[in-house]
């Protein structure tokens, strides 16, 4: 899964950056993955399942192994991590398209046969309220009778207190992870100086839009989707999801 930097400042070096440490940067990465792809339905024979900004494929090989007659779409601005989901799902030997995309654009939410379930990592909080609840309708458009959105992003906390539980939070899991991979917590101090913790310092980008988590669930059922919850949290970052009524 890849945890999106500011768009505006997001070029082939910053994905490189991200494919290097994105190991120790996301809280539970494994666990975000298994629980993304465990809240989609098995499709009833073939199905096209899109994750909106794919980064370097993790999500989207997951997705691979675990519907093998889906095509997968996996779409992204950078081109360097097209190139490394597209060479992921080729070894596979799954059906998958590539295409280059900005999240913010409409061109990229029509598709010529309903979508099966949308995903997306870590991206959704580069669009200000507005911009997510029309996001949310756009994609129930799209979306097959019994199709789910699925996302896990950042959410804003809701005050002062919560914000510096989830900053501690994120620095403790970023420590963790690398006494479990490194045997030191060196990465927290590298994690810290590189400036990804949003909750540190949430207004230093205003590109970094997250919305609360309450008010992204009531735009899913805004949007016409069902069965509306919440999946998984930590740090601030969240899974939930919506279901198209069948």
């Amino acid at each position: 899964m890849s945890e999106a930097k500011p768009v505006a400042a997001w070029d082939e070096d910053s994905s490189q950056h991200f494919i290097d440490y994105g190991a120790y940067f996301v809280p539970e990465r494994e666990t975000q993955i298994e629980t993304v792809c465990s809240v989609i339905p098995q499709p009833q024979g073939s199905a096209h399942i899109v994750e909106i900004c794919c980064g370097e494929g993790l999500l989207a090989e997951a997705l691979a192994r675990r519907f093998p007659d889906a095509t997968i779409h996996a779409l992204d601005g950078s081109q360097t991590m097209l190139d490394s989901t597209g060479a992921k799902l080729s070894a596979l030997g799954a059906r998958h398209v590539t295409a280059k995309m900005e999240i913010a654009e409409k061109g990229w939410r029509r598709f010529d046969e309903p979508v099966h379930a949308f995903v997306s990592s870590l991206a959704v909080h580069h669009l200000d309220g507005p911009g997510k609840a029309q996001l949310f309708k756009d994609l129930a458009a799209a979306l097959a009778p019994g199709g789910v959105i699925v996302i896990c992003d950042l959410a804003e906390a809701q005050n002062e207190e919560g914000r510096k539980l989830w900053e501690r939070h994120w620095d403790e899991g970023v420590a963790e992870r690398s006494m479990e991979l490194d045997g030191n917590d060196k990465m927290r101090d590298f994690f810290r100086e590189d400036g990804w913790n949003y909750y540190t310092a949430p207004d230093a980008d205003p590109v970094d839009m997250p919305s609360p988590l309450f008010d992204q669930l009531r735009w899913m059922a805004e949007a016409g989707l069902e069965q509306v919850d919440v999946h998984w949290l930590r740090a601030g970052h969240a899974i939930f999801s919506g279901r198209k009524p069948a």
